[in-house]
């Protein structure tokens, strides 16, 4: 990445919403602006109420929000995403020159079909409240489905945290390696991981039973006397990723490591995760907030406050961010 060099002090406002301001102010950091005050209250009645206490009056304003519990004042998602709604009307009330919603992590893209009778397809409409709340562009990364990206009325990045694994697994010995996707429908990003890094791949054949159990009948591809990396976008519950792990050990599965965008680790799945010695890393990075009692011995974070520092850099000064995009073919920018 390039180092932003402070390009955009003058010309950018960068606020963060309560879910995440440990990395919106490494996003700031990187950037080399201030974090902007912002304050969030509460009425008698129990509404929101949300002011940002610095001047965007002909500026670019980026507000940065993750759609997950946050560390301040354990606020919830609902919490927070009507939050971020209230900063982005309130940046566009004020005469903001560009207003930018930066949302780490959107677990509303689960929500993305219609599945069960009598539903809301949550994603689709998740995406049309950004744009009435304000929302000129939408920067976010690993959606849980590539198809949620056209959800968006409004020009939207799809940014990937590949670049951060990549550096990260080139430091082991891949000479025997397989990454493996939990699920065909995650086949596509395991291969371009297995692309870069040089390795094979590997596909389970898996069928969600619900929010919270899965089943996973067999493992397409070799995997026997393999170091297996299992990749997937999150880590909720953890039921697939146990569930592989389990596979994987009865075909012969050497050395196992589970990678994910977005740690979530809900429930019980940090104690579930925990008893399993086979598991010998967990890496994810810091789109949502990991508190100190989610962090065990063998987990590595990676810090994705560079990637969405560069993608706002370029956006603000009309560069391409082609190379950043999840999908993108791996090919030099146009």
């Amino acid at each position: 990445m390039l180092d932003a060099g402070g390009e955009l002090a003058g010309v950018l406002r960068i606020f963060s919403g309560s879910s995440h301001p440990e990395l919106a102010q490494e996003i700031a950091n990187y950037l080399q602006c201030p974090l902007c005050r912002r304050t969030t209250s509460r009425f008698t009645n129990d509404n929101l109420f949300v002011r940002l206490e610095e001047s965007v009056r002909g500026k670019d304003v980026v507000i940065i929000q993750s759609f997950s519990p946050g560390c301040e004042g354990g606020t919830s998602v609902s919490d927070n995403v009507l939050e971020m709604f209230l900063m982005l009307d309130a940046a566009r009330s004020a005469s903001a020159k560009s207003v930018h919603a930066v949302i780490p992590y959107f677990s509303y893209a689960r929500s993305d079909k219609k599945d069960e009778p009598r539903i809301s397809i949550a994603a689709r409409l998740m995406a049309d409240l950004l744009a009435t709340a304000g929302a000129g562009h939408v920067m976010t990364m690993t959606l849980h489905s590539p198809q949620v990206h056209g959800f968006f009325s409004v020009p939207t990045d799809h940014l990937t945290a590949q670049d951060e694994m990549v550096r990260h697994f080139r430091n082991r010995d891949l000479s025997n390696t397989v990454v493996v996707a939990p699920d065909m429908g995650h086949a596509k990003r395991a291969l371009k991981l297995a692309r870069a890094l040089g390795t094979s791949v590997a596909a389970a054949d898996k069928e969600r039973i619900d929010d919270k159990e899965v089943h996973i009948e067999r493992i397409i591809g070799d995997v026997a006397h393999k170091d297996a990396i299992v990749l997937d976008d999150e880590i909720a519950t953890g039921g697939s990723m146990i569930a592989l792990v389990e596979l994987l050990i009865r075909h012969s599965a050497r050395k196992i490591t589970l990678a994910c965008t977005h740690g979530v680790f809900c429930g019980s799945a940090i104690e579930r995760l925990g008893n399993m010695r086979e598991i010998e890393e967990i890496v994810t990075t810091n789109t949502v907030p990991i508190p100190p009692e989610k962090r065990l011995p063998n987990m590595t974070i990676l810090s994705v406050a560079p990637i969405f520092g560069e993608a706002i850099r370029r956006n603000i000064l009309g560069q391409s961010v082609g190379s950043l995009f999840a999908y993108w073919p791996d090919q030099p920018e146009g």
